[in-house]
């Protein structure tokens, strides 16, 4: 059947879909799928979308909208699982502002229960020109791919305790100061769950390209997905000229989403040209870098975030851990001079 939809959720961007829309009562379980749905009830916290340009629109009841099955393991937000079937006319959930679309488990009171959604079907697309027969249309189906090893541009990896410690702030910044530089910078996002926002963000500040894992077809990264999805962006970055990458990993060093995996994967980490760790308190400033250092063998090179808003934070990290601690946005020139200071010589051997 045919339908016209009022929203299309930005993990779809890949596609380019128009919203007129074929769709199929036959719906494939997995991973990237994308689904139609009408929403089902009114919030009025957490109630809006992210569209495939990264604006967000208000959702409201009867609202047609597009998005893509995956799962959510968010400490602040939703936990939601990928059903092992779906079928025209029950109910899912939105898992988060960017489109994702799954079954909730559990959630945090401070974003409210999540929007329902009746599935109306599967988007189909028609590949093949002036083709009548479709294929059930998955995010995957316009994702860059991976060389077999990593390039050797260097990375500058931001990292953080939790989500919401000032990751994407910390990435904008250094953004700014290597363009200013005379840098070519890509931007990258490698984990989390899927948002457009972050790497539009980093192209705001001054990165000539940005990709996340949603490029390479992923809508939620996990333990078994992120190093591929971390390979395949460094590939295609490389391949468009950046002198340096800035990756941000989403969500915590501790947590579901495979951060674990790259910090665990010599050959991703070999071309690291510095770390930045962003914290939240003190206490996540000293488990964070005892962490990082007897887990994975990785030096904290600065340390930003809340943890540095003001001296009383920064004077604890730089006198009980020897590192420097510079807040991304108060001391911002000071913060991104400092890692620039220590990556130039990296960048120019590269």
């Amino acid at each position: 059947m045919r339908l016209s939809v009022d929203k299309i959720a930005s993990v779809t961007r890949n596609l380019r879909l128009a919203k007129s829309l074929t769709v199929d009562g036959t719906i494939v379980a997995e991973h990237g799928s994308v689904l139609v749905g009408r929403v089902q009830n009114d919030k009025q916290t957490y109630n809006q979308i992210e569209d495939v340009h990264g604006r967000m629109s208000t959702l409201h009841s009867g609202d047609l909208i597009v998005g893509a099955l995956g799962h959510r393991n968010a400490l602040h937000g939703y936990e939601g699982v990928l059903p092992e079937s779906v079928q025209v006319g029950e109910t899912l959930n939105l898992l988060n502002l960017g489109g994702v679309i799954g079954r909730c488990v559990s959630f945090n009171r401070d974003v409210g229960a999540p929007f329902e959604l009746e599935i109306l079907g599967q988007v189909q697309v028609f590949p093949e020109f002036e083709s009548r027969v479709g294929r059930p249309a998955n995010i995957g189906q316009a994702s860059i791919t991976a060389s077999p090893t990593v390039p050797a541009t260097p990375v500058i990896y931001i990292a953080g305790t939790c989500m919401n410690a000032g990751k994407t702030a910390a990435a904008c910044q250094l953004v700014r100061k290597l363009t200013q530089a005379g840098f070519r910078v890509g931007g990258a996002k490698l984990t989390g769950v899927s948002l457009y926002r972050d790497i539009l963000s980093m192209e705001d500040y001054g990165a000539e390209w940005s990709l996340d894992f949603t490029d390479t077809g992923v809508t939620a990264s996990s333990e078994t997905s992120s190093t591929q999805t971390a390979r395949s962006v460094f590939t295609e970055l490389t391949s468009r000229g950046a002198d340096v990458i800035v990756a941000e990993t989403g969500d915590g060093i501790m947590g579901e989403y495979g951060v674990q995996a790259i910090l665990a994967d010599n050959e991703l980490m070999q071309h690291s040209a510095a770390f930045i760790l962003c914290a939240n308190d003190p206490v996540g400033v000293s488990g964070g870098i005892r962490y990082l250092q007897e887990a994975f063998g990785i030096t904290v090179d600065v340390v930003a975030g809340p943890a540095t808003d003001n001296a009383v934070g920064t004077r604890f990290v730089e006198q009980n851990f020897g590192v420097r601690a510079i807040n991304a946005r108060s001391r911002a020139d000071e913060f991104s001079a400092f890692v620039l200071e220590r990556v130039r010589g990296k960048i120019a051997r590269a």
